[in-house]
């Protein structure tokens, strides 16, 4: 058990902040996600600070933060922490002051690059030093060209982040990772990244809360909880988003959270931390041992405890996976 767990009988006592995701844990698309907001509002009660950590840099913190008042959670300007900021400061250290830059994204991540010194342009042919490419619901065809004009030239390219998908209302839908991999296919070439999986998103987040115990909440392994990982922070994965029980399982080793929570609710109940038996792992009153490639649960498979011991085993039995891997799952209950 995680020495921040050991005492404590309500989950997040544990930590003194909560860096949490937005998509998939907040809000899918418009709209809150069912009790989330409810459960942030919350932690200001129980001494816990909130700052949110988002790869999505269609709109300015600013923008995000009244969103997220709209939708009933506590939120101020400098509690969200962007790709677009963490993008254009590392643009900023890279080219001089009054460079052109090419921005292949939203209004506000072009503000964020002109509050940097830097001279956002609109195409290749203004020869840019640099490209910076962010997700915006608006981009097109030509948009991805203009980038693919600059990058094969010679331009320094940043990608605010590599999301391959974002939720929706509707559902899954491309995120910036899809069309930078666009850009990608048509050069050859590779993007600097500065949003998460990076561990600087997490730590900047940290640093303004002044948080020694935070606790990094996201629906996805690839950016949330691998950056978390790296940061050095424990890592809640949250099942209201992309990834599930079945992904989490088969996850490479460093993208496994800390701890596998249903919804942000689940802040608020005690923890059952999986724990070694002779044998196997236990979480609550559901137990898994593995044999070979296969895990035999003892538990129902809509009980979140039989997952989480599940996960101990197979994890225990693959601890330096670098792809993922996937068991075939026995249920005897």
């Amino acid at each position: 058990m995680p020495e921040s767990l050991q005492g404590t009988t309500v989950f997040i006592d544990a930590f003194d902040a909560v860096l949490s995701d937005l998509d998939g844990v907040v809000y899918a698309g418009p709209h809150a996600i069912p009790g989330a907001p409810e459960a942030l509002r919350g932690l200001a009660g129980r001494g816990v600070r909130l700052g949110y950590v988002t790869n999505n840099a269609s709109r300015s913190t600013a923008e995000v933060a009244a969103h997220l008042r709209e939708l009933g959670a506590p939120a101020e300007t400098d509690d969200v922490v962007s790709s677009a900021q963490a993008g254009a400061e590392l643009l900023a250290r890279k080219v001089p002051a009054g460079s052109k830059v090419l921005v292949t994204g939203s209004p506000a991540l072009r503000r964020e690059v002109e509050a940097r010194g830097l001279v956002p342009v609109h195409s290749a042919e203004d020869e840019p030093v640099a490209v910076i490419q962010g997700f915006s619901p608006d981009l097109g065809w030509r948009d991805l060209a203009e980038a693919s004009y600059a990058v094969a030239g010679g331009a320094l390219w940043i990608a605010t982040n590599t999301d391959l998908s974002i939720p929706q209302a509707r559902g899954i839908a491309p995120g910036n990772g899809s069309l930078v991999n666009a850009v990608r296919a048509a050069t050859a070439k590779e993007p600097l990244v500065a949003g998460k999986p990076e561990a600087p998103l997490f730590l900047t987040a940290a640093e303004r809360l002044g948080a020694r115990r935070p606790l990094v909440v996201g629906d996805r392994l690839d950016t949330d909880i691998l950056g978390g990982n790296r940061a050095g922070f424990e890592t809640a994965a949250v099942l209201t988003g992309v990834d599930t029980r079945q992904s989490i399982l088969a996850a490479r080793t460093e993208e496994r959270p800390t701890y596998i929570l249903a919804t942000l609710d689940e802040l608020y109940a005690p923890y059952a931390f999986p724990e070694a038996f002779d044998g196997g792992w236990r979480a609550g009153r559901s137990q898994a041992r593995v044999e070979g490639r296969t895990i035999r649960v003892s538990g129902q498979p809509e009980d979140l405890d039989a997952w989480r011991a599940a996960c101990a085993a197979w994890w225990e039995a693959q601890p330096d996976s670098e792809e993922p891997t996937a068991p075939e799952l026995v249920w005897e209950r």
